[in-house]
């Protein structure tokens, strides 16, 4: 199979901040930025698999307009590889295509090379484009809008001092602490802070490879509309024949919410690489590259199966240069964009996780404090509402001087929403309404915490 593109200086790159709204639809093969056997061997190995097929149905499967499938399915059906089996309306769009014996024979041969068959892929220099022109970095955030977007959490004036230049570096930043004080929660709110929708590539092509970005768990796709403003939903079957490409941008590209994408404890050095498919040929951007244009948070590190120093080593060139180098079975490597806010988030010591050359390059490192009696007060009267319990300002000092200071337990913030729910508990197999009334809150309580010293 040919996956050679077109030649990378026959159109000139965007500049960021050149781009237009939509990746443009494009009108010719030339504008696809893939060769005419790239796009005429997909569509063999479509019909080889999915059977016979409108001209509708393959642009529909190649993310493709027609107009720009139409000549290389005519040359298809001149070297007697495709073959026309019918209509179901007018124009050759409606013709259904399948496969000659020949045509089968020729498919069989391509997927034995490269089993690729989904939306064409862009090419890498398309990619780049996008990904430069989408930054987390082009988009300021101000004071106003990271106090809304965290106004759920209960947070301290000082702490959203520190945390706004952190977010408006567009690079990395660590968050430690104490477990149960909302590390996790900040570093995953702070994609709905930085808003705005991004397109995502289905596919991309580099150096002869396909990577497969588009992840339908991790990339949350939001509803285009047309040059009207009316959904695409909103046209009907009707519509759609009437006026078969509605789309105003390039359909291999999905817009999506900026991503947020966690990895935990589980995480490994090979899953930041990239994952080969059975299907040879294919594989699968690893999580970093999927959170290109959004928040990639590397939750309780530290914990990873991976000692720190390696994890943290695997980061040093794609957080200095904003690229990363992906490894191939071949040994070869490619270079793709790394372009995300990365969240460090962990309950140890960075100090005791990783050497000061590598801190340096994280410029943001920010405490997240254990809540003091009056954040606590507030965490509990809004657990309180949520849970339609009321609240009682006798329950703070109960839990405050009963356990917080005769056992010397360290308050945290996820107490209050923990310590409800256990009375929720409590209350519903009493068969009694949930109150902070002292015999449910001390079974609570003394059901919840551990006491350090025994």
């Amino acid at each position: 199979m040919h996956l050679d593109t077109l030649d990378e200086q026959t159109r000139p790159v965007t500049e960021p901040g050149t781009l237009p709204a939509r990746p443009p639809v494009p009108e010719t093969l030339a504008d696809t930025g893939l060769s005419e056997a790239f796009v005429s061997d997909l569509l063999l190995k479509t019909l080889y698999r999915q059977g016979a097929r409108t001209g509708r149905d393959l642009s529909d499967a190649q993310h493709l307009p027609f107009t720009v499938l139409d000549d290389r399915l005519l040359t298809l059906q001149q070297r007697r590889l495709v073959e026309v089996r019918g209509t179901d309306g007018h124009g050759r769009r409606s013709y259904v295509f399948d496969l000659t014996g020949e045509g089968r024979k020729r498919a069989s041969e391509l997927l034995q090379t490269n089993g690729y068959i989904g939306p064409a892929p862009v090419p890498s220099r398309l990619y780049r484009e996008w990904v430069a022109g989408q930054s987390v970095r082009r988009h300021p955030i101000s004071k106003d809008r990271i106090r809304d977007g965290l106004d759920h959490l209960v947070l301290s004036e000082e702490f959203l001092e520190r945390l706004g230049p952190g977010l408006n570096s567009g690079r990395s930043v660590f968050l430690f602490g104490h477990p149960g004080n909302g590390k996790t929660e900040v570093a995953l709110a702070v994609t709905a802070i930085i808003g705005s929708s991004i397109y995502v590539p289905h596919a991309v092509e580099m150096a002869g490879q396909i990577i497969q970005i588009f992840d339908p768990h991790l990339h949350h796709p939001v509803e285009d509309e047309n040059e009207d403003g009316a959904p695409y939903g909103e046209i009907g079957d009707l519509g759609r024949d009437l006026l078969p490409e509605l789309p105003t941008h390039d359909r291999r590209f999905v817009r999506v919410r900026r991503p947020g994408i966690m990895v935990g404890g589980e995480l490994t050095l090979d899953e930041l690489d990239l994952q080969e498919s059975p299907r040879r040929g294919v594989f699968t951007a690893p999580p970093q590259m999927k959170a290109n244009g959004g928040v990639f948070v590397i939750d309780d590190f530290g914990r990873q199966r991976v000692r720190p120093r390696d994890l943290l080593n695997r980061w040093m060139i794609p957080l200095d240069r904003g690229t990363d180098y992906l490894g191939l079975s071949t040994g070869h490597k490619l270079e793709v964009p790394f372009d995300c806010l990365v969240f460090f988030a962990t309950n140890l010591n960075p100090a005791d996780l990783v050497e000061e050359a590598f801190l340096r390059r994280i410029r943001h490192k920010i405490p997240m404090p254990s809540p003091t009696r009056t954040q606590f007060r507030e965490i509990l009267r809004r657990v309180c509402a949520q849970r339609g319990v009321e609240y009682s300002e006798a329950a703070v000092e109960v839990i405050f001087d009963q356990f917080y200071s005769e056992k010397g337990i360290e308050p945290r913030s996820c107490h209050p929403r923990d310590i409800v729910a256990d009375i929720c508990d409590y209350a519903r197999y009493r068969g009694v309404e949930p109150t902070l009334e002292s015999d449910l809150l001390l079974r609570a309580c003394n059901s919840y915490f551990i006491d350090p010293r025994r």
